[in-house]
């Protein structure tokens, strides 16, 4: 990486954590005086990471953490950052508490030593997700290897289910995605590599089968006339995770609230959502990192050098 580059990715992680500040004092608290203690809100980072917009996003967690609030007794401050990295850096600098992130964004704040699995969601009896590849309906590509050659979107550089699993499915396969492909996108969020397909302007994009769930749900326009091309094993579903400077009896108190989750009526009433906004059927408390360290080991492939080789590919448009 260039002392240029090293210098902008200094600039935006200083200018995400400034902005994490912005927004927690923008953002109201979640949870009524009537139903949570007089003292200091527990500060929740959402990433939307299905690139829905942070009003969305909000929507989506706010009956979550209205039911914590209710069954704890904690206030809840919702802020959504549209980076990956800023709310890494919100968990490790003391500007959050609480992170919605993804299974790789978890990792990286894990091996700092700044944060600890808190909660993963179940969704159809599991506490797991899939990223995949998709192409029109009518594409000649029949697996991953018709891709050489062929136009890819990605999402976010550091996304678990739009970048770092897809790239090293490619690899898998014997693609080297920085030469093989005759155009790399780097869109930034799932919704935009499926419209980036929609539009024509790619052959294939990758993105999480709940991402595309959710435009199913919504409507969104061509989005059935797409299949999936290939998709991945399961991955641990994005987790809940906490700053271990949070005091423990309050980390311990957060544990009991999740697990707690899957009895409450508004879980039965699908009202708490989950990843995608899909329903959610309560949060797994004691899961093991195992299954984590089982998915760092296959995206380990997705070196910086490799990284930057992308970004270069994706820069040439």
């Amino acid at each position: 990486m260039t002392g240029s580059r090293k210098h902008q990715g200094v600039v935006l992680a200083f200018l995400g954590i400034a902005a994490l500040f912005l927004l927690a004092l923008a953002t109201g608290a979640c949870g009524g005086a009537g139903t949570a203690e007089a003292e200091t809100p527990i500060r929740v980072v959402l990433i939307p990471a299905d690139g829905g917009t942070a009003s969305g996003t909000l929507a989506d967690y706010r009956p979550l953490f209205a039911t914590l609030s209710r069954s704890t007794g904690m206030r809840f401050e919702l802020t959504v950052t549209q980076s990956y990295g800023a709310a890494v850096e919100g968990i490790c600098n003391g500007v959050a508490d609480l992170a919605f992130v993804g299974p790789a964004t978890y990792l990286q704040a894990r091996d700092r030593g700044c944060a600890q699995l808190l909660a993963v969601g179940i969704k159809n009896g599991q506490p797991r997700y899939y990223a995949a590849f998709f192409v029109r309906d009518d594409a000649a590509a029949q697996s991953l290897t018709d891709l050489r050659g062929k136009r890819v979107a990605f999402g976010d550089i550091n996304s678990t289910s739009s970048f770092l699993m897809p790239v090293a499915m490619l690899m898998e396969t014997g693609l080297d995605p920085a030469r093989d492909l005759s155009a790399v996108r780097l869109t930034g969020s799932h919704p935009n590599s499926l419209n980036a397909l929609l539009q024509g302007q790619v052959d294939a994009a990758a993105l999480s089968l709940d991402s595309y769930d959710r435009a199913l749900r919504a409507g969104v326009p061509g989005a059935e006339r797409l299949r999936v091309l290939a998709r991945s094993g399961a991955m641990p579903y994005p987790p809940f995770i906490v700053s271990t400077r949070l005091p423990a009896a309050k980390r311990e108190a957060l544990r009991k609230g999740f697990a707690r989750l899957a009895q409450d009526a508004a879980i039965s009433q699908g009202r708490i959502t989950g990843y995608g906004g899909g329903a959610i059927e309560g949060y797994a408390t004691d899961f093991s990192d195992a299954p984590f360290d089982s998915m760092a080991r296959r995206i380990a492939r997705v070196t910086p050098a490799l990284k930057a080789a992308l970004l270069e590919r994706a820069a040439q448009r």
